[in-house]
């Protein structure tokens, strides 16, 4: 029933645009033509939509903001970890190669000195420079190495360890010593987060330590 008085009021309005409408409307199409006007209240009521639909807006971004912020963080947060994982362990490796050399190293000299990691010349201070890029590597990340430059103790190297105190390891028994002595070295960092995320003075990053360690035949 409302379909077709809409159509016929439709009608009606096409015929008044040309000057043919007619005069006799009936009384339901009158009603229907003054229920399809907007009110007053109805313009108001739309009014008040918007408004309410604009202050919903505000709060969703004020909500979502602060959201989308902590996973920007994260995601660096994570992003360094995975770099300083891939540098600490190509560190340890490049500083265990330096330290068997020693022979068959270019200059044909004997094993480089285990430390300390000032020296220019150490396994130690090779270690740390290729952490160089990570934060506070020089102060947080710790190298332990056991070379025969330090001596032996009967088929064992003797370690020693540059930087904060954490774990010591101690190396394994070569199966062809004392032919052969393995070397060792450990790399421990604290890894310290770009963009430190608390909540309420609370971490909500745990402290994490990396390890690694690479083990290798002295070449002397």
């Amino acid at each position: 029933m409302t379909k077709v008085i809409a159509r016929r009021v439709a009608n009606y309005r096409f015929l008044w645009q040309l000057g043919n409408a007619p005069t006799n409307l009936d009384a339901v199409s009158c009603e229907y033509i003054m229920k399809s006007r907007p009110t007053a209240n109805m313009t108001k009521a739309h009014e008040g939509l918007l408004k309410s639909s604009s202050g919903q807006s505000l709060l969703e971004v004020a909500v979502i903001i602060p959201l989308l912020l902590a996973l920007v963080g994260y995601a660096v947060d994570f992003g360094y970890f995975f770099i300083a994982a891939a540098n600490i362990t190509s560190a340890t490796r490049n500083a265990a190669q330096y330290s068997v050399l020693g022979y068959e190293a270019p200059d044909q000299g004997p094993l480089p000195p285990a430390g300390p990691s000032s020296a220019g010349t150490s396994v130690a201070e090779e270690a740390l420079g290729d952490m160089a890029s990570l934060i506070n590597s020089s102060t947080t990340a710790t190298v332990e190495v056991c070379s025969k430059s330090l001596g032996t103790t009967g088929n064992l190297t003797k370690c020693s360890s540059y930087g904060p105190a954490v774990t010591t390891y101690t190396p394994a028994q070569d199966p062809e010593a004392p032919r052969f002595m393995l070397q060792r070295v450990d790399v421990t960092y604290t890894v310290q987060p770009p963009i430190p995320m608390s909540f309420f003075k609370v971490s909500l990053l745990p402290t994490m330590q990396f390890h690694r360690q690479v083990s290798m035949r002295a070449m002397d």
